[in-house]
């Protein structure tokens, strides 16, 4: 947005420019012009005031001796005519052009020329004018002059140059000018947005600190910080409460269970032990229940900054501390394609606790005689994937959205013992790592789980 604001503003800017520019260079031409006329036209009133006093051969003479040394001395052409076009007197070049007849023409009726073609830097190279001898009813000839354009045009060709480099060196200003008022304008919008992707990512304490700008966008700031405020206080409190429900229920619960085995001796065979006996596993599955609304309240709290980690460690670790598990189940554990020296950033122990909730859901879901296949692989993009696959009978498609859903769990799973929050703590995980817990299904059957990570560059170790 900043590039585009940017763009917007030398756009308009560098319009402003060369509609600047182009009427100036104009303006300097028809003036320069301007100037041209009213030197030559007071030295062709000279001529024709000297014409109109001509009596004598003398008089003659001194016209065509003027004349002469002005053409020598300008390079132009004079021609002086009487009411009848004949020359009378003339120096340089004859002029026979139509323009110079259509001057010739006016002057002789009484009109003086009062406007030139404007003098650009490649032309007119010469310009005509006609100026009246006497006055009204008294005009007894015409003085016909042909002057060059030279110093006129290099005139306008410097002030057009001149015009033409300050124009960029304009907009090179303008372009700073813009910049600064971009930077002021998107530096607490840009601000904004950081503080925005924080707090997105779970991090309630993210605010934004920008206190520059217009006073729209500082007040737009204020009421953001106020809102997140009131969002993290929010959080925290519903977090807090989980917590501290979930805590201080489990010490009356333990003495439940405690009792609950006490007074088992003293019951007779029959009915009520077997009510004692569901009683105690639904006791004993609400203590499983606390302890996963704890763990999901760690997790949703936790600020751990993320760090570097060792892939290949991990999976190795987790594998080998649930193989004895797999190995009671009749399951086959193993680890395949784990590429030496995989690192990912994440939150601490994010992959080793993921597995943990896909491994236990594995042995739970797969039938003896299984497999499961922990792996883990670079991909584009500077990401990580760790995928969990079994052979298992695999969750309908319309449920997978579901799996990492809070104490969902499919109805022919009901009597499975857990809680149905192991995925969704393990997505939170991933989640809080910047990255995301992907469940789709297995091919031709089964379930597959992946980790998505940010990865760390390769080395091969």
């Amino acid at each position: 947005m900043r590039r585009r604001l940017l763009a917007v503003l030398m756009g308009l800017m560098g319009a402003a420019a060369l509609l600047l520019s182009v009427p100036l260079a104009e303006a300097y031409a028809a003036g320069r012009t301007e100037h041209l006329l009213l030197q030559r036209r007071a030295d062709a009133v000279r001529f024709a005031d000297l014409a109109d006093r001509v009596s004598s051969p003398a008089d003659r003479t001194e016209l065509s001796t003027e004349i002469r040394r002005y053409a020598g001395l300008y390079g132009a052409s004079v021609a002086v005519s009487d009411t009848s076009g004949r020359t009378v007197a003339r120096a340089g070049a004859p002029v026979p052009s139509p323009v110079a007849r259509e001057a010739l023409g006016r002057a002789l009726t009484g009109r003086s020329t009062e406007r030139l073609p404007t003098v650009r830097p490649w032309g007119p190279h010469r310009l005509v004018l006609a100026e009246p001898v006497g006055r009204d009813e008294r005009v007894s000839g015409a003085v016909l002059m042909a002057v060059p354009t030279g110093a006129a045009r290099r005139d306008v060709t410097v002030r057009w140059l001149l015009i033409a480099c300050g124009a960029p060196a304009v907009l090179a200003a303008a372009g700073l000018v813009a910049g600064g008022i971009t930077r002021w304008l998107m530096r607490p919008v840009q601000d904004l947005d950081r503080a925005v992707a924080r707090l997105a990512s779970g991090r309630l304490e993210a605010r934004a600190v920008s206190d520059t700008g217009p006073p729209e966008l500082r007040s737009l700031r204020e009421q953001f910080n106020t809102m997140a405020e009131a969002v993290a206080d929010s959080i925290g409190r519903q977090r807090a409460f989980v917590a501290d429900a979930s805590h201080q229920l489990r010490n009356p619960l333990a003495t439940l269970v405690l009792q609950l085995e006490n007074v088992e001796p003293h019951l007779a065979p029959g009915p009520g032990r077997e009510e004692h006996s569901r009683a105690l596993d639904e006791a004993e599955r609400l203590a499983e229940l606390l302890d996963g609304l704890l763990a999901l309240a760690r997790v949703e709290s936790g600020s751990a900054e993320r760090a570097e980690q060792d892939v290949p460690g991990a999976v190795a670790g987790r594998v080998a501390a649930w193989e004895p598990v797999f190995d009671a189940s009749g399951l086959t554990l193993t680890a395949a394609g784990v590429p030496p020296g995989l690192r990912v950033r994440a939150v601490p122990d994010a992959v080793g606790r993921v597995l943990d909730a896909a491994l236990d859901n594995a042995v739970k879901f797969v039938p003896a005689g299984g497999w499961v296949t922990v792996s883990a692989e670079a991909v584009g993009g500077g990401q990580a994937v760790v995928r969990v696959a079994d052979d298992g009978p695999g969750v309908p498609d319309g449920q997978l959205p579901l799996l990492t859903r809070r104490f969902v769990r499919g109805p022919e799973h009901q009597n499975v013992p857990g809680t149905g929050l192991g995925l969704a703590i393990a997505d939170e995980i991933a989640r809080l790592s910047g990255g995301r817990l992907a469940v789709r299904a297995g091919a031709p059957r089964g379930l597959v789980v992946e980790l998505w990570l940010p990865a760390q560059p390769y080395t091969d170790r």
